[in-house]
Formats: structure tokens, sequence, C-alpha cells
């Protein structure tokens, strides 16, 4: 959620064959040539029929760090986008085999977009990190309100945190620490730094999901983010259940120098020990909706993991 409206986006799409995760490369399958025989009566020699013309193999996907399989959801995630973004849509996905170091994205994934709520998973990364160090002490409140910011983006819980322990100086350690080297503030609509006025970059929220995943505060985070409310099951929960997601949604209504529009962000993880992130930040276009938004990154995340779309997601209610 964010501190103006939450909004969910289902996308229709395309239906990818194939298993739940991503697919491991596999070697190119050699084709057989087929011959045919023609039958002849019992009392006559056997005669072969004429050996049918070779055909020519079907051309082999390009070379890369993913199975052909996998390129071609990729491919479906592409057209996709082409037929779903409008004017004034910005649509940019990161998507990272952790195993592997693979990363593939489309869409602009260096695009300054709102974060909307996804800037809690952050918010609570740096609270914990620095009552681990001694620097903070998390009371028993504090611990409440960053769990029900966690579960369903409860917007007093987040404000309640960011009066205690927020501020410009958490922000840079949202660039230096986490790795989120693209967010700032936007000034001009509070008097003061405030959480829920802050861009980034799809890039930056996949540094943020790598920290979370490679740090020492994993254990906590991981569970919280699998276990989120039904106002969050959206977005990287486009992966199916099989697959175990976890995520942090956002949700907003901004304003930008285009106009008024829907904002439907995801960042999490999905697949056996959380093998793949997965970061989408979509800016909708004016003419956009929130149900179209939400619709839109949940069906990317099913596309993405060889899902049939629309995906089976719960849209939250624009309250946030």
């Amino acid at each position: 959620m964010m501190r103006r409206h939450a909004a969910t986006v289902l996308l229709a799409g395309a239906v990818l064959t194939g298993c739940g995760a991503p697919a491991p490369v596999a070697s190119p399958v050699a084709t057989t040539v087929p011959v045919t025989t023609t039958a002849v009566a019992p009392t006559a020699a056997p005669t072969a029929a004429p050996t049918a013309a070779p055909t020519s193999a079907p051309p082999a996907c390009p070379a890369s760090a993913w199975s052909c399989e996998q390129q071609s959801r990729f491919a479906a995630v592409e057209a996709y986008s082409r037929r779903t973004v409008g004017a004034h849509g910005y649509l940019a996905v990161a998507f990272t085999d952790r195993r592997t170091g693979a990363v593939w994205r489309t869409g602009d994934t260096t695009h300054e977009g709102w974060t909307a709520s996804t800037i809690k998973l952050a918010i609570a990364s740096d609270l914990l990190a620095r009552n681990r160090t001694g620097d903070i002490t998390l009371t028993a409140a504090d611990r409440h309100d960053m769990d029900t910011m966690l579960n369903f983006s409860d917007e007093a819980a987040s404000d309640r945190l960011w009066k205690r322990f927020g501020g410009d100086a958490m922000l840079a350690r949202f660039r230096d620490d986490l790795g989120m080297t693209g967010l700032h503030f936007v000034p001009g609509f509070t008097s003061s730094t405030y959480w829920g006025f802050v861009k980034c970059t799809t890039d930056d929220l996949a540094a943020l999901m790598a920290h979370v995943l490679q740090g020492p505060d994993r254990d906590h985070l991981v569970p919280a983010m699998r276990g989120v409310a039904s106002n969050q099951q959206w977005g990287v929960w486009g992966a199916g259940a099989a697959q175990q997601p976890g995520n942090k949604d956002g949700w907003s209504f901004e304003s930008d120098s285009y106009g008024k529009h829907w904002v439907t962000d995801t960042v999490g993880f999905a697949g056996p020990d959380e093998r793949y992130t997965l970061a989408i930040m979509y800016q909708v276009g004016p003419a956009g909706s929130l149900a179209g938004g939400v619709h839109a990154v949940s069906d990317v995340a099913a596309l993405l993991f060889g899902r049939p779309v629309p995906a089976s997601i719960t849209v939250p209610a624009p309250d946030g």
C-alpha cells in the first residue's frame, strides 16, 4: 500500500507451456527425417518407396545463459508488454537467476518511478540492521509495526516507524548500504522528507532484493514476505504457489508531468531456495486503472514462470 490509494492490476495475456519454474538450459535436439514405405502384395518382391526429401532443421534458439524454453517465456513477456502498456505508461522488469548470475531485463529498468510501498521492505531491512549493530533498539511495539508494515502494508505503522527512525539519513543508507543508488526523495509534496514521496528504478528494487537474500536478516524477512496478507498476493505472487513466492508490493495514485496515474510495483523471489528474484515497476498511464496495473505485473510474473494468464491473484482495495 501507499499513503494514497491502493490498486491492483491484472494483465490478460498468453499462456506459456512448460514447467512452472524457469527451465534449465537444454541442448538442441536433433530432428529425424521420416522415411515412408509403400505396402506391396505378398507375392511381389518388396520395393521401397522413395526416401522423402530432407527437411531443414528448426532454427535453434540463440546461445544464452537461459534455456530455449525460458527465452520463449521472455518473448511472451515482451509481446504482452507491447499489447498492454499504453501511452505514458512505463513497465520495466528485472529477472535474476541467483544460481547462475544471469539477469534478463525488459523495458527501461533505469527509468525513475514512484516506489509506492515497496520502500517499506527497505525500511524494514535498515531497521533490522541498525538494531543488530546496536545503533537503535527496537521495542516490541516497533517490531509489531514493522511486521504489520510488511504483512499488509499498514500505513499508520509505517508512519510511526518513519517518525522515530526515518529521514534523509535513512534514504542515504538505502543508497549506500542496500544498493539503491538511484533512489531519492521528491520535494514539493510535503514540508519534510517522507517515505511516501520517493522514486527509484527497477534496478534499485532488484538490488534491494539481492541485499535481503544475501544479508544476515534474511531469516526474518523471507518468511515475512512469504506470509503477506491477501492485499499483497499479486505481482511476484503470480509465479504460482508451487514456486513459494514472497513479495512486497506497492500501489498508489501519483502525479507526474504527464498527468495523474496509478502505480503498481512488486519485488520478491520465487523458486527453490529463492533461486529467482523479480522486480517489476509499472507506472500505469493516466488512462489506466489500479486493477489493470495489478493484473499486468502479476501476468508478467506468471509468464516468466510458465503459468497461465490471467494470473489468479487478489486485487487490493485502493485505500493505501
